[in-house]
């Protein structure tokens, strides 16, 4: 397991020179420098992450909670709890999303989705009052 900071957790490294064909499934935290043409999910894990560098990209639909995206993505976004987006970021498809951070220079072809957290019992019983 590598650590590049004290929130971004390593278990996976798919490097530069590698190239995927095929949907990739992982749990805790991927990090992709070179190429996947599938889908990426993960397994409903809590603080399960995508990292895709500048040199990574993605040709498919993506399924994690949290996406840190340096590179570029063709396919659809499905980032439940947040996604950042870097100055480098190229998205052509919609992004779903809890919380998004964008840096200037981001690029996103398609719809920017809000997913509304699920009402808990404690908002239902406060309503009535």
């Amino acid at each position: 397991m590598f650590t590049r900071d004290s929130q971004t957790r390593i278990d996976t490294l798919i490097g530069k020179a590698a190239r995927v064909h095929g949907d990739v499934e992982f749990e805790g935290g991927l990090h992709l420098d070179g190429r996947i043409v599938g889908g990426v999910r993960c397994a409903d894990a809590p603080g399960a992450s995508l990292s895709v560098s500048e040199t990574g990209s993605i040709e498919g639909e993506v399924q994690v909670p949290t996406v840190v995206l340096n590179g570029t993505i063709i396919g659809d976004i499905h980032a439940r709890e947040r996604i950042v987006l870097g100055a480098t970021a190229r998205v052509e498809g919609n992004v779903h999303y809890g919380i998004i951070e964008m840096t200037l220079g981001a690029q996103i072809k398609g719809k920017l989705v809000r997913l509304v957290p699920p009402a808990g019992p404690a908002s239902a019983s406060t309503s009535g009052n």
